[in-house]
């Protein structure tokens, strides 16, 4: 019988990665996504079409809501930056970081893998073309793994040991997308844009645009999602 695995599903192309590794690796995939109160309902609906394609065993959305807190320009009215240069995107942390976001969906992620007798969360962070979140850095998941095992009634009674996966981690954004496409991913289902239109087109002009639309011309490859000319 296959394992059991929570992925942590956005939608966007890094996540998409992650549950196509997940079921390579034999388990049983059921994914997580999350109404936050994001400015957007785009990522939700690739996360439907990516769940779906990919035969996940169920897709739960979450709701939450962040944008009580705001802080960031994807959970309030704050501008998202736009044309920013890659000495840019690696310098400093951006306005488009949700405070604490990882944390509270890997403690979604840690809820259910403890009611399916799981023991492994994929996520799909990334710690070189990213763009200088925090709870994204290997140290980050090292130290959320350690705390996980601390606090479940299955990790006390010894039913569960918590692995949380990060297949992405030390990847290139190029190096994501042949990961992806090896396993037959469409990556015209996903949506990685901070600001779409209402109709789902990409800025290509975002952080998240210009990291996906780099990794694509880096194999020389168009991306299939086209960005607002």
């Amino acid at each position: 019988m296959s394992k059991k695995a929570v992925v942590l599903l956005s939608g966007g192309l890094d996540s998409t990665t992650a549950l196509a590794i997940a079921k390579s690796e034999g388990f049983e995939c059921y994914a997580l996504s999350f109404r936050y109160g994001q400015r957007h309902a785009v990522e939700l609906e690739a996360a439907q079409r990516v769940a779906k394609a990919l035969g996940t065993a169920q897709h739960i959305i979450a709701g939450i809501d962040l944008r009580q807190f705001g802080g960031s320009a994807l959970t309030s009215d704050i501008q998202v930056p736009k044309d920013r240069s890659a000495n840019d995107m690696s310098g400093d942390i951006p306005v488009t970081y949700v405070p604490a976001r990882n944390t509270v969906f890997l403690s979604f992620a840690l809820a259910w893998a403890e009611v399916l007798g799981s023991s492994d969360v994929f996520i799909g962070v990334n710690a070189l073309d990213y763009s200088g979140y925090p709870d994204c850095r290997p140290e980050y998941i090292e130290a959320y793994e350690r705390m996980a095992n601390l606090a479940t009634k299955a990790g006390v009674e010894g039913r569960q040991r918590l692995r949380i996966h990060t297949p992405l981690i030390d990847l290139s954004k190029a190096q994501i997308i042949e990961r992806g496409l090896a396993f037959g991913v469409d990556y015209g289902l996903t949506s990685s844009c901070y600001d779409p239109s209402p109709a789902g087109v990409p800025c290509g002009r975002c952080d998240s645009c210009h990291l996906r639309l780099k990794g694509f011309r880096e194999l020389g490859l168009i991306d299939p999602v086209r960005p607002a000319a």
